[in-house]
């Protein structure tokens, strides 16, 4: 009987244990799950508020770029020169083929159209090059008198045709009445000297003059080479960066020597 008593003691504490050890292993599971579920919702929690914290970024950036954008153009159309559409400010007019002889029979077609809009201190020149070789770089110059001896040159920049012989240059200074070089007496000045070879090295020093007008404009080819291709004559003359260009491709002769188109324009 005593044996029996032990046994079933025995049995109890050991169905209490083992409920209490389920209970345990159920709590611990469930804190884990729990544990899991709070270790979820934080990461969704947080990348709810980085992507919140984005999409508030984009916009407040997309609505800066839309209020800077807005406050340059109401700065622009504050300006008078750029406000509005300055048709009656443009002065328009045609570059013509060079009919001196250099180009011999070559480039019957070649042509030239030429937009200068004052924009108060400065103006803007397009000029739009056209029946010229393809794939092909020119040279552009405003210039004293529009054929040879051309009187002084100023170089203004690059115009390259593409794949139909067609070229565009956007060119900004001085295009205007005002437009002038000037070498003042009664002193030279030294020049250095960075492209010597002949036959048109760097001048070491400058000639003076009083001011000269500049009215007129040109267009070389860059190459002697690309001139004689296109059937014009391999001559070698100064109109480039480095002073070995081709021979003059368009000028401004539609226009009286004195009185070229720069003459026309009124800053």
């Amino acid at each position: 009987m005593h044996y029996n008593n032990s046994v079933y003691t025995f049995w109890v504490f050991s169905s209490i244990y083992d409920h209490q050890r389920m209970v345990y292993e159920n709590r611990r599971a469930a804190g884990k799950k729990l544990t899991l579920v709070a270790a979820v919702i934080r990461t969704q929690k947080t990348y709810i508020q980085k992507k919140n914290m984005t999409q508030f970024l984009n916009r407040f950036a997309k609505t800066r770029s839309i209020a800077l954008c807005t406050l340059a153009v109401a700065a622009l159309a504050s300006t008078p020169a750029l406000a509005g559409n300055n048709d009656d400010d443009e002065f328009k007019f045609d570059m013509v083929r060079n009919n001196a002889g250099a180009l011999q029979n070559a480039l019957p077609n070649a042509r030239g159209r030429v937009k200068i809009e004052p924009v108060g201190p400065v103006e803007i020149m397009d000029v739009t090059v056209w029946g010229l070789p393809p794939n092909t770089d020119f040279d552009f110059f405003v210039i004293q008198v529009p054929t040879a001896p051309f009187g002084l040159a100023w170089y203004q920049g690059d115009i390259e045709t593409n794949s139909y012989g067609v070229g565009h240059g956007r060119f900004i200074g001085r295009f205007s009445i005002e437009t002038f070089i000037v070498a003042q007496p009664p002193l030279s000045a030294p020049a250095p000297l960075v492209f010597n070879d002949p036959p048109f090295p760097d001048a070491a020093s400058n000639p003076t003059t009083n001011p000269v007008q500049l009215y007129h404009l040109g267009l070389w080819f860059n190459n002697p080479a690309d001139a004689a291709k296109a059937g014009a004559k391999n001559t070698v003359t100064p109109f480039n960066g480095e002073h070995n260009a081709g021979v003059q491709v368009l000028n401004t002769s539609n226009f009286p020597i004195g009185f070229g188109p720069l003459r026309h324009v009124t800053p």
